[in-house]
């Protein structure tokens, strides 16, 4: 009897550990551009998504998953650090808050630490495939300080950028307010230029030299052949697909481009189904210009859009397949979730809607309502997370870095802020109360609402310091620029600013005014005296989207040779 109870307290400590799961294999799913009213399990009755839904029944459906910004490039910023993207640099101050060409100077500095680099130095085996659109050189064509090797990622199988209409050829193009502002505006004042002095000339009223015709002519001529080039080269530039630092397709094709990179993917779990591991699949989709392989091809209900969905939902069902036939599912924890909302304003080039749905929320992609921050947010791990839940508590893609982490055995850096929290204590149900009681949502780098969650309180507050001017008026969105911006006479200032509560009015249609609400005052004291406290914790650093960083540099240009074409895919 004595030695046995000598021996029950190591039995208690080994029953006590058999209970703990062991460190999960990670896999994070990630939707370029999809609404929260696309998936099927968050309401839609027309788009097929069986196997997204069956992430939502076999796990946690977060219904109130919020992105830290609108766009891509910041958006992912957050996601890969736990971060809001103005500490690291990858908030915009100007119209443009993305990454656009390939030799950009800009990027996620060296500096941050993703989620990849704590793993890896945890021993998993780290993979991102498809979308990364958080910079690639710094100063040469072969420094990769920006590639997703730099930052943890072992194995790399992807575009650089994002997909963009230019890189299908008949898409159109994102840069035709552009062109219209830089080469036809001036051709037409060239134009009016030439007649008046030719008509000076013929009337005798001024003595013109020809050598002025001339300059004027090749000025024009210059314009023109600087559009010829940029619409000719802009794809082979910055439309190409990475095998790690190497050039593996240059310019990109489109033909099963879904199913190589699931196969890469699935390829990728087949390899490291031993060891534990960290796959990122970023997906393309459903980003314009939109495609889908022959299988998928015209066969939703939604065109090209719903093609687009559907494929990616075939995708995220073969790699749950594969962690079946591995044996891999109870072990493996699955996020999945898209960059922002969907983008209201796309239109292809007859003028048709190419743009998801976001459901009942207002507004969209590069909006701080809640249709552009509001996404799918699915979280499953068999046994361990209780499945078919459902959690309305605001939540951030900011969290998935210290949930990861922390699963992973790995220690936080204590030298800087994580704005993140860990998801696990809301996942299981031991807390029924979100981590995050004020949420800072910012219009690349300007602050253009805060969200208050009072803790033991229903009430959502949300306020507004600015509001984008929706064009034409009374639209959802901003169509005559493409997409809303976040300065200057593009938005309209609140003082005091707009409130809402979206725990009563989640369409963000009823603002609350002293009359509607007694503690209208009270509420937005609290949110100034929080943004005071969270502006403090901000510091200067450099700027990875000024114009010098975001402008194409010849120099830092790879290219498979003299002609930047090349297809290694084969």
């Amino acid at each position: 009897m004595r030695p046995f109870l000598l021996l029950l307290p190591l039995l208690l400590l080994s029953r006590t550990r058999s209970h703990n799961p062991k460190r999960p294999n990670f896999v994070l799913l990630m939707a370029d551009d999809l609404g929260i009213g696309d998936p099927g399990c968050y309401g839609n009755k027309t788009l097929r998504t069986p196997h997204i839904d069956r992430l939502a029944a076999d796990g946690v459906k977060l219904t109130q998953h919020l992105v830290a910004s609108p766009l891509c490039t910041p958006s992912r910023a957050a996601f890969m650090t736990g971060r809001y993207p103005v500490r690291s640099g990858m908030a915009s101050r100007s119209r443009v808050g993305v990454f656009l060409f390939s030799a950009s100077s800009g990027g996620l500095p060296p500096s941050e630490v993703t989620f990849a680099k704590l793993l890896r130095d945890q021993g998993y085996a780290t993979a991102l495939i498809g979308k990364w659109h958080l910079g690639t050189h710094c100063r040469h064509n072969d420094d990769f300080c920006h590639h997703p090797s730099r930052h943890g990622f072992e194995h790399f199988y992807g575009i650089p950028v994002t997909n963009m209409r230019d890189c299908k050829p008949g898409a159109g193009s994102v840069f035709t307010g552009g062109i219209q502002l830089l080469v036809y505006l001036p051709l037409k004042l060239l134009g009016v230029l030439l007649l008046l002095l030719a008509a000076l000339r013929h009337l005798g009223l001024a003595a013109v030299p020809t050598g002025v015709f001339a300059a004027l002519l090749l000025l024009a001529a210059g314009l023109l052949a600087l559009q010829f080039c940029f619409l000719r080269y802009y794809r082979p530039l910055n439309c190409f697909l990475m095998r790690g630092t190497e050039l593996s397709q240059q310019p990109f094709s489109y033909l099963n481009l879904t199913q190589r990179l699931t196969r890469e993917a699935t390829n990728f779990l087949h390899r490291n189904a031993q060891s534990p591991f960290l796959l990122v699949l970023s997906y393309l989709q459903v980003h314009t210009a939109l495609y889908a392989s022959a299988e998928f091809s015209g066969k939703s209900q939604h065109g090209e859009y719903g093609d687009a969905v559907e494929e990616m939902d075939w995708s995220v069902g073969q790699v749950l397949r594969t962690l079946d036939e591995l044996g891999l599912a109870s072990s493996t924890f699955v996020y999945f979730s898209s960059d922002h909302g969907a983008h209201l304003e796309e239109r292809s080039p007859e003028n048709k809607p190419q743009g998801g749905s976001n459901g009942v929320y207002k507004g969209g992609k590069g909006m701080n309502w809640e249709g552009g921050i509001r996404v799918p947010g699915l979280v499953r791990w068999l046994g361990v997370i209780p499945a078919g839940a459902e959690l309305g508590e605001p939540t951030s893609n900011m969290d998935l870095f210290p949930t990861v982490a922390k699963l992973a055995g790995a220690l936080l850096p204590q030298d800087r802020v994580i704005d993140g929290r860990d998801l696990m204590p809301l996942l299981q149900g031991q807390t029924q109360c979100s981590d995050h009681e004020f949420l800072f949502h910012y219009c690349n780098s300007y602050l253009n609402a805060v969200r208050w969650h009072p803790q033991n309180n229903t009430s959502i507050w949300k306020a507004f310091f600015f509001t984008p001017k929706f064009t034409p008026e009374g639209a959802n969105g901003c169509f005559q620029t493409h997409v809303c911006f976040c300065h200057g006479h593009f938005v309209t200032q609140h003082d005091p600013p707009l409130l809402f509560d979206l725990s009563v009015d989640p369409r963000e249609r009823k603002p609350l005014t002293p009359d509607t609400e007694p503690r209208f005052w009270e509420i937005l004291r609290t949110i100034r005296q929080e943004v005071d406290r969270h502006t403090e914790t901000l510091q200067e650093v450099p700027n990875q989207l000024s114009f010098w960083n975001m402008i194409w540099k010849p120099w830092m240009q790879m290219c498979c040779g003299l002609s930047c074409q090349c297809d290694r895919e084969k």
